[in-house]
């Protein structure tokens, strides 16, 4: 890396970035030894903060929103950043909007955005050398970090994201929680503006732990003295331990219902779970503008204003009940890696394909989580109950995350934290498999290596269709999948 910053690229970028990643050989032998992150990690990132030149209380600038949640934090990010952003065409407040989420679908550049649009090739490279140039150099805050160490990969973004939006004047910025919350990368936030959590459920449960509750511990650890803070309708084992956290840290926790001045607005899909997402999301906007426009005062009974409006039904939020159609297929394309989230997208599908002729296809896979098979019976039955004759999928693809047949991994999507040797068995695709063949005997199951092959294999079915039938595929599971299957139909760089 000792070419001048000027002369180095993305591509440059993203080889380093992904040096940063934890071998899976190094994850296994923590997992073994019990190792999970903890209090360390926040001092950590706090260190690396230091190191570049910043100190907690400079993202306050930032006027940060702060979402934490297993089910539907990315969709209510979404819905703040696109509500912010259009109040700011209008009313000029906030000036500049950031949003930093995870994972990224086709490129790692989309987890970086200002005004809704994933930073530039050229701005990334610039932002991640200055700050890759700066952990190299500087030797601040060495008794929280060892001088000439980074973070591991996601914290490395977390970390240049603050840079980025210090940088670029954001003045309001949405933060998507990677993992968890209380030892997440961006808990480094110290005076959010407010802070909200979207539905919980049993997700990480390494990192976490098995039960709702113990996963309610860590992302209750947002919450912030001093900062709003809101939630959705959550189950009581869940509900109690929230409650519990924002007494322990003397902030008042708002539970969200589905509100009723979303009564006209199409919020889609048409779903309670995306509406609690939208009213999460509306609570969460009305918070920051209180903060940023002195003016600002939602009427709690009459219509939402028009920014809210638009903001809510013209989000652009990809990778998520999308129908993507072409000759002789329609592609729907939902990323989902819970059990309820795989019910979701199934029963999405249901709807979609109402009325609709020709054979159902999925494409699924999830890498590294061996739980995972236990999804598939959800996703199976959703289908079979919701079809008039009580047909499930004819065809059943499971694929490993490698983009293309030839040429492997797109560079953004290369991934160190998965056993080699898995992938190219197919291990996990086999153990998929079995199970869906004895979950339906009558479908077609089928492994494939690639995402490109089995996109291929998806399209090659429709031309033994009939007239007026058109194959019906469902793209679900990993954001790796579903970000290279949409990076292939669309034969985009960026989403």
């Amino acid at each position: 890396m000792a070419n001048s910053s000027a002369n180095r690229t993305y591509n440059d970028a993203i080889d380093a970035l992904n040096s940063l990643q934890t071998p899976f050989a190094i994850i296994e032998a923590r997992r073994k030894a019990g190792i999970r992150p903890d209090a360390t990690s926040v001092q950590e990132i706090r260190g690396y903060l230091h190191r570049i030149g910043y100190t907690p209380s400079d993202l306050d600038r930032l006027n940060i929103i702060h979402v934490a949640g297993t089910k539907g934090k990315g969709s209510t990010c979404a819905f703040v950043d696109s509500i912010l952003r259009r109040y700011s065409r209008s009313k000029n407040a906030p000036r500049k909007v950031g949003l930093f989420t995870s994972p990224h679908l086709i490129a790692v550049r989309e987890r970086i955005r200002i005004d809704s649009r994933p930073i530039s090739e050229e701005l990334f490279a610039k932002y991640f050398f200055e700050v890759w140039d700066r952990l190299e150099t500087s030797d601040a805050a060495k008794e929280l970090v060892e001088v000439g160490t980074k973070p591991i990969y996601a914290r490395y973004l977390t970390l240049m994201s603050y840079h980025v939006f210090l940088n670029e004047g954001v003045d309001a910025a949405v933060y998507e929680t990677g993992i968890g919350g209380e030892y997440d990368a961006t808990n480094v936030v110290e005076r959010p503006v407010a802070s909200g959590i979207s539905t919980l459920g049993i997700d990480h449960v390494y990192v976490l732990g098995g039960t709702v509750d113990k996963i309610a511990w860590h992302k209750g650890g947002i919450m912030k003295r001093g900062s709003p803070a809101f939630t959705v309708e959550q189950v009581p084992e869940a509900a109690g331990v929230l409650r519990a956290r924002a007494e322990e840290k003397g902030v008042e926790l708002r539970v969200v219902g589905v509100d009723g001045r979303l009564e006209g607005v199409k919020v889609r899909p048409n779903a309670v779970f995306q509406k609690k997402n939208a009213s999460l999301a509306v609570a969460l906007a009305e918070a920051a503008l209180k903060k940023l426009d002195g003016g600002f005062e939602l009427d709690p009974k009459g219509p939402l204003p028009k920014e809210f409006v638009e903001g809510l039904e013209q989000v652009v939020w990809r990778g998520r009940c999308e129908v993507k159609e072409e000759e002789g297929v329609s592609w729907h394309v939902d990323g989902a890696h819970t059990v309820d989230s795989l019910k979701m997208a199934a029963r999405w599908f249901v709807e979609e394909c109402d009325g609709k002729k020709g054979p159902k296809v999925l494409i699924f896979n999830q890498q590294g989580r061996s739980e995972a098979v236990d999804f598939l019976d959800g996703l199976c039955n959703t289908v079979k109950k919701g079809d008039p004759a009580g047909n499930g999928f004819e065809h059943v693809i499971f694929c490993t995350n490698v983009t293309y047949a030839e040429t492997g991994y797109k560079r953004d999507f290369v991934n160190h934290q998965y056993n080699p040797k898995d992938i190219e068995k197919m291990t996990q695709q086999k153990i998929f498999a079995e199970r869906w063949s004895a979950l339906d005997p009558d479908a077609n199951v089928m492994v494939i290596h690639s995402i490109e092959e089995a996109i291929n294999k998806a399209r090659g079915l429709s031309e033994t269709v009939q007239d007026g039938e058109k194959v019906q595929a469902l793209v679900t599971g990993s954001l790796h999948l579903v970000g290279g299957a949409l990076g292939i139909l669309e034969k985009a760089d960026a989403l």
